[in-house]
């Protein structure tokens, strides 16, 4: 049963030869309509205030959703980035290692050719000492036989003191024939490499 103030304040009673006092009573109904009007009044106050705060209970509710999803999709989305860059660091880490494999490798090999290299200037080098040899037995040679020649290819025989213009120039032609012979030997040409050894040997040491 819903109840108004004007309903109050209308409310009639029946008179009885020992009833309450008319005027007490209806004074009082008056302040009890009064009270009721005030508390409808608050009461509305109350419903509209709880309807905003429905409302604003909503709003709450859909910005906790929204955040809710969008924790959601940041937390996907990290844990894509993690793991992409984990797989990342992985290629990372094994495309290192193979370059450096692969830089092992290139030394290695470069270190090969390289002793490769001083094995082969080595034996050049041995090449050109036997040829060095060789050049100094065979110029040995050449001057032992070059000091055993005959006596008289370096002396005048013996004749009056009185000889010829023709002996004389006979005497001449040997004599030049003799230093010719000498230059002759002296100016042999040295074995292949030998002319440039010492630039070799300083490149070896």
């Amino acid at each position: 049963m819903k109840l108004t103030a004007l309903e109050i304040k209308q409310q009639q009673f029946e008179k009885s030869l020992r009833g309450y006092d008319v005027s007490e009573v209806n004074a009082y109904l008056n302040l009890v309509a009064n009270e009721w009007e005030h508390m409808v009044g608050k009461m509305k106050e109350m419903e509209a205030q709880l309807d905003k705060m429905d409302e604003k209970l909503k709003h709450y509710e859909r910005v906790e959703q929204a955040l809710h999803e969008t924790l959601q999709t940041a937390k996907d989305s990290a844990e894509q980035k993690l793991v992409g860059a984990k797989k990342e660091s992985r290629n990372i880490i094994e495309k290192a290692e193979m370059e450096s494999d692969a830089i092992v490798r290139e030394a290695n090999q470069k270190r090969q050719q390289i002793r490769q290299s001083i094995l082969r200037l080595l034996d050049r080098r041995e090449e050109i000492i036997g040829g060095m040899k060789s050049y100094l037995e065979m110029a040995q040679d050449s001057l032992q036989h070059f000091s055993r020649d005959d006596a008289s290819l370096f002396s005048l025989p013996k004749e009056d003191t009185g000889y010829s213009g023709e002996q004389e120039e006979r005497r001449k032609q040997e004599s030049a024939s003799t230093k010719k012979r000498s230059q002759q030997k002296e100016e042999q040409p040295v074995p292949p490499g030998a002319e440039n050894l010492d630039d070799i040997l300083d490149d070896i040491d």
